[in-house]
C-alpha cells in the first residue's frame, strides 16, 4: 500500500545577489526556511559573465552541485580541478576544511551557466575527515524512463534509487523530503492545489506514509526531488562553515585565522580559474 506525504511549507525563492555578481534563488537557508536537517541550503543560481563565485573556504558540509544550463570549473586546495557541463554533477566534501573556487565558463553561442547547488550537513563524526571530490558527466547519470506510464516522463538519477510510477516515489517515513519546482506546474498526493516554478515545497514525513504522489500539472514540467535521513544534531553556522556547537565554530575561525587543521593552504593557496 502506497501513502503519498502532503505539503507543509511552500517557500518561494527569490532572486537575489551572491557572490561576485551572481544572481541566486535561496529557498533552504533563507530565513523563512533557515534548515531542513540534513540540508542546510539549496540556492538556484545564474551566473552571468564576468559574475562567479572566486576562492572561499569550508568546514563541516558536503556540497552537490547540479548544472542545468551551461558549464562551470571548480579548483581547490586539495588539488581537485574538474568541469561541470550541463547535466553534470558533482560532490565536494568539505570535511575538515577546504578553500575552493567555482567559476562560469562564457563562450560565444552557450547559455549562461545556470545551476542548483545543494549544501548537505555532515553528522558530527564526520565533520573533520579529509576533503572528498567527485563529478560526473551527463553520460555517467542513469535515466530512468518508467514503464506503462503516460506522459514521457524522464526521471534523471542524481543519487539513490527511483523506481514505481510516473507520480509516486518511495521514500522512507523518517526522511525529510521536498521538491524544487525548475519549470512549469505540479500538484502533490490528492491535493487539487498546484505549485509554480521557483517554490520548495517541504513534504509531511509521518510514518505511514511510503512516498509522494507528484503530478505535472502542465507539459515540460521539471522538478527536483530531494530526501535524506534527519541529523539529531544541532547546526551551528557561521558563513561558510557549519559545526554542532558555538566552541566548535570558534575553533574553526582561529585554525583558518592560523592556517591549521585543515586550512594549512588557507592564505597561500590561490586558485587559477579565479585568474582568468
Amino acid at each position: 500500500m502506497t501513502v503519498s506525504r502532503s505539503v507543509i511549507k511552500k517557500v518561494l525563492a527569490v532572486e537575489t545577489p551572491e557572490g561576485a555578481g551572481a544572481l541566486v534563488r535561496r529557498s533552504i537557508g533563507s530565513m523563512t526556511l533557515r534548515n531542513l536537517t540534513p540540508f542546510l541550503m539549496l540556492d538556484h543560481f545564474h551566473v552571468s559573465k564576468g559574475a562567479g563565485f572566486p576562492d572561499h573556504p569550508h568546514r563541516g558540509q558536503a556540497t552537490v552541485t547540479y548544472m542545468l544550463e551551461g558549464s562551470s570549473k571548480h579548483e581547490d586546495s586539495a588539488g581537485h580541478k574538474g568541469t561541470i557541463e550541463a547535466g553534470g554533477v558533482q560532490w565536494m566534501c568539505a570535511g575538515k576544511g577546504i578553500v575552493h573556487a567555482e567559476m562560469p565558463i562564457h563562450a560565444e553561442g552557450t547559455p549562461e551557466p545556470r545551476g542548483l547547488q545543494l549544501w548537505v550537513d555532515l553528522p558530527k563524526q564526520f565533520k573533520m575527515v579529509d576533503p572528498s571530490y567527485q563529478e560526473l558527466a551527463p553520460h555517467q547519470i542513469p535515466i530512468a524512463y518508467p514503464e506503462g506510464q503516460d506522459g514521457g516522463v524522464k526521471i534523471k538519477v542524481i543519487s539513490g534509487l527511483s523506481h514505481g510510477t510516473t507520480i509516486f516515489q518511495d521514500i522512507p517515513p523518517s526522511w525529510t523530503s521536498f521538491i524544487y519546482v525548475l519549470k512549469g506546474q505540479v500538484s502533490i498526493s490528492a491535493d487539487p492545489i498546484t505549485h509554480n516554478a521557483f517554490h520548495t515545497l517541504v513534504f509531511s514525513s509521518n510514518k505511514n506514509e511510503t512516498g509522494v504522489s507528484i503530478t505535472a500539472a502542465e507539459n515540460n514540467t521539471e522538478l527536483v526531488l530531494v530526501a535524506g535521513e534527519p541529523l539529531d544534531q544541532t547546526v551551528f553556522q557561521y558563513g561558510p562553515f557549519v559545526m554542532t556547537s558555538r566552541e566548535e565554530i570558534q575553533k574553526t575561525l582561529l585554525d583558518y585565522q592560523a592556517g591549521r587543521n585543515g586550512f594549512e593552504k588557507a592564505h597561500t593557496w590561490k586558485s587559477k580559474i579565479a585568474q582568468e
